[in-house]
């Protein structure tokens, strides 16, 4: 382009050309958010000369209403026929490429800002993405002439305007300042030479970000893990256990190694796209999503790890999907061996699923080989995806995070931090779980069936049924390094091997995984479900009338908007009233109809099938639930006394609901939840004295409500206690309380008519008598057995006594009493 008219009316007549078959968009970062300076003047950047590329922007300029590249550039005296360059010269047909040169533009425009022609000026990088528009393919072998790493000529350009112009995609980033490159200090040469390296940078991350790293042959990376150091020296030792030859220890080193790695393929990423684009319309009405725009934040320049909950097998697949679809690379994917099966498993593989068996302890090559796998996957910047949970919560609660990926990822990290690692928690929340079914026979007792993908297919029977809304949030990211420098300050300056096992990393690999665990949590998306389950089961049996149901959900709103949970949670929309026709069209409530209006209750099944939508979401009011639990014995009580009994029964609580709030940061907390609760009119406040309102009163009853969504956790913990004061001092150890304590609630489950399988859960209480060894409430004495202070009983009956009612109490007491082992001299 010059200032010829000739040559500009051959690129008009090329533009309106193009235009009537291609379709272009922008992406990311919009071109209206570029905060340009409309004072100086705009440069824009293309990594490669191509008319079309050209075109493309020079369109999308338009609609921004921004500058025109193709129009003159004043750089103060002297102006440039065009307001554009290109970092490299275009291929030639068959792909040959030109030797690099600087852009003269660019050295023209940096010496025009040093010599103060111009205050400065600003170069915009523009990347245009030919057949990166996933969201509305449809052909499968239309997906070879999509952008990739290889090395494409001009002749391939043409067919991919030709074959894909419908489904491009324009990304304007931030723009460069050109006085911040002449802040450095450096002469003419070498600024324009970090000019041109910087661009060249942005432009490599811009397309890792959208489309992932460049990837080399799998057979080349599965090679080069064995002539890593740790995993000759791991093949030395399996020559010496097991008296094998070397080269027979090198072949099962090699077997272990294709075992464990994907084969990402970038077209069976998008033809799975094509597949599930499908599935998720056919199947739920539709994903939300929430906070993606921080994770393309951070995408650029960090190795990203992914740590969503895991509800769903299809926890796998959303999320590419959804990374895909919003211009993120898919992640490679820890994935449990047994998903590894004939066709699916190949599917996966190139999917960039890579498999770890359950346990491998015990074999030192098979951890040679995953670890240095894994090591790979993060210094070549690829993205990856695993689950701190471990296996598929059956509960719906958020499970105890899995010490394993964590450990080997901070020991890669330590081992050799090339990029910042971020840790990004997901929170993934179903209307109804494909998986409902399944869940409900386990939860009734059934025994937990060996996951296999085809779980879902035999979902598919059921597509009558109507499966609601996905949502997909994406919580605060945890940056590695900064998460380091508060458990380990100076942990830098340590002498970091290969081998290297600091006596800190298994305390920084429980608080890393509580931290994301808590994150997860934070990023929770409250659905109508999870409320309507939530109210209901906060009721004797299952059922409220219309008009209470509907008054109890409005609560629930006012309260978590009036105190949001935290800044990535998401709510829904609408009243009380259309959260309940909602759910009601799902068919996970009934209506009842009589002369005085509507009652909705839950049948047996559904009311087992609520609680996992229930425990959702349960950490985000437990808080307010046990405030008001305080009034349920008591009328009134003082504000420093709700503090007290708060600070002591908070950290079992956040141990096993993944409460977001430290210790430190609570006494505000609890202040600004009485205040909120206040303001509702559910307590009353005068002289520093709380009190409950009448209890004929609408708003006592709502109180009482909310304070039954904790309620049941709170009897564990009484449960629990009551067993250990009951055997005496160092008469149970903790798999006997644990043992003990489950049969109790199953008991107490069928004398209150509980319909709460997760009530009598082992490892709830595992997690429990865990938490009490932690805050030293307990210890551990001779024969391995549970000791005590001699006041527990009273401070905990005390407690007891303003948060549980008198019968309950009484029951929980009498069937503790009934229970009993043989003593640690008649054990076997």
């Amino acid at each position: 382009m010059t200032r010829n008219p000739f040559r500009r009316l051959g690129f008009g007549a090329l533009r309106r050309l193009l235009f009537l078959w291609v379709r272009s968009e922008t992406i990311h970062q919009s071109a209206f958010d570029l905060k340009l300076d409309p004072t100086l003047p705009i440069i824009y950047v293309l990594q490669q000369t191509a008319v079309a590329d050209l075109a493309v922007m020079d369109l999308e300029c338009s609609k921004a209403e921004l500058p025109r590249p193709i129009l003159p550039l004043a750089l103060g005296d002297s102006s440039e026929p065009h307001s554009y360059f290109t970092l490299d010269q275009a291929p030639g047909w068959f792909g040959r490429t030109h030797k690099r040169q600087m852009p003269p533009r660019l050295e023209r425009t940096i010496e025009a800002v040093s010599q103060g022609q111009v205050a400065d000026a600003q170069i915009v990088p523009v990347t245009v993405f030919w057949g990166q528009s996933p969201r509305s393919e449809s052909s499968a072998w239309k997906l070879i002439f999509a952008d990739s790493w290889a090395v494409t000529g001009r002749l391939r350009k043409l067919l991919a305007i030709f074959i894909l112009g419908r489904k491009t995609r324009v990304q304007f980033s931030t723009p460069i300042r050109v006085s911040d490159l002449l802040q450095h200090e450096k002469d003419q040469e070498r600024t324009v030479r970090m000019a041109h390296r910087l661009l060249r940078v942005h432009f490599h991350n811009i397309k890792t970000s959208v489309i992932g790293p460049d990837l080399s042959h799998r057979r080349n990376l599965v090679k080069g893990l064995l002539v890593s150091p740790l995993v000759k020296q791991a093949i030395a030792e399996e020559v010496e256990r097991s008296k094998i030859s070397p080269k027979k220890a090198e072949k099962r080193a090699l077997s272990y190694a294709n075992e464990v790695a994907s084969d990402y393929s970038y077209i069976a990423i998008r033809f799975l796209e094509v597949v599930l684009k499908w599935f998720w319309n056919k199947i739920y009405d539709g994903i939300d999503v929430h906070n993606l725009d921080e994770v393309q934040r951070v995408a650029q320049g960090s190795e990203i790890i992914y740590v969503p909950c895991h509800r769903s097998h299809i926890d796998y697949l959303l999320l590419s999907y959804l990374l895909f679809t919003h211009g993120l690379t898919p992640p490679h994917i820890a994935a449990g061996i047994n998903l590894n099966m004939p066709v699916v498993g190949s599917l996966l593989r190139r999917g960039g699923a890579f498999f770890m068996r359950r346990s491998f302890k015990d074999n030192r090559l098979y951890t040679a080989i995953f670890n240095e796998y894994l090591h790979t996957l993060y210094a070549r910047g690829f993205p990856v995806e695993f689950f701190v949970e471990g296996g598929r919560s059956r509960t719906g609660r958020t499970l105890q995070p899995r010490p394993g990926m964590l450990a080997i990822t901070l020991r890669s990290y330590l081992r050799s931090s090339r990029k910042p690692i971020v840790f990004v928690p997901v929170y993934i929340g179903y209307e109804r779980v494909l998986e409902g079914r399944t869940y409900l026979g386990e939860l009734r007792g059934a025994s937990k069936k060996k996951e296999s993908v085809f779980d879902i297919f035999r979902v598919l029977g059921a597509l009558k049924q109507r499966f609601g809304r996905v949502s997909v949030n994406f919580g605060e990211p945890i940056h590695l390094t900064e998460f380091l420098n508060q458990q380990r300050p100076g942990w830098q300056n340590e002498d970091h091997g290969a081998n290297y096992r600091p006596d800190w990393l298994n305390s920084a690999t429980g608080a890393l995984g509580d931290c994301i665990a808590q994150r997860i949590n934070a990023a929770a998306a409250i659905t109508p479900v999870n409320l309507v389950a939530m109210a209901l089961l906060s009721t004797p049996r299952q059922a409220l009338d219309g008009t209470s149901l509907a008054q109890l959900l409005d609560l629930y709103l006012q309260l978590l908007r009036r105190q949001p949970y935290s800044a990535h949670a998401s709510l829904p929309q609408g009243d009380g009233a259309a959260m309940i026709e909602h759910v009601e069209a799902l068919d996970l409530i009934e209506r009842q109809k009589d002369a005085l209006g509507d009652i909705f209750l839950l049948d047996e099944s559904n009311a087992v099938q609520m609680t996992y939508y229930r425990n959702n979401i349960l950490h985000a009011l437990a808080l307010p639930s046990l405030l008001a639990s305080y009034f349920q014995s008591s009328q009134s009580i003082s504000r420093q006394e709700v503090q007290r009994l708060t600070q002591a029964l908070y950290p079992f609580l956040q141990a096993e609901l993944f409460i977001r709030w430290r210790s430190d940061e609570l006494a505000p907390v609890i202040d600004q939840w009485l205040n909120t609760l206040v303001e509702q009119g559910l307590l009353n406040e005068h002289d520093g004295q709380l009190s409950a309102p009448e209890a004929s009163s609408r708003e006592f009853v709502l109180l009482n409500l909310l304070s039954r969504a904790i309620s049941q956790t709170l009897q564990r913990f009484y449960m629990a206690i009551a067993l250990l004061v009951n055997h005496g001092q160092h008469a149970l150890d903790a798999a006997e309380l644990e043992n003990l304590c489950a049969v109790m609630a199953q008991r107490l489950s069928i004398l209150h008519g509980l319909n709460a399988p997760e009530f009598f859960d082992k490892t709830l209480f595992r997690h429990f008598i865990a938490t009490l060894l932690e805050q030293g409430v307990v210890r551990i004495g001779e024969y391995g057995r549970l000791a005590y202070h001699d006041e527990l009983s009273l401070t905990v009956e005390s407690a007891a006594k303003r948060v549980l009612p008198a019968e309950l109490r009484l029951s929980i007491r009498q069937v503790a009493n009934k229970q009993s082992l043989p003593k640690p001299n008649q054990a076997a």
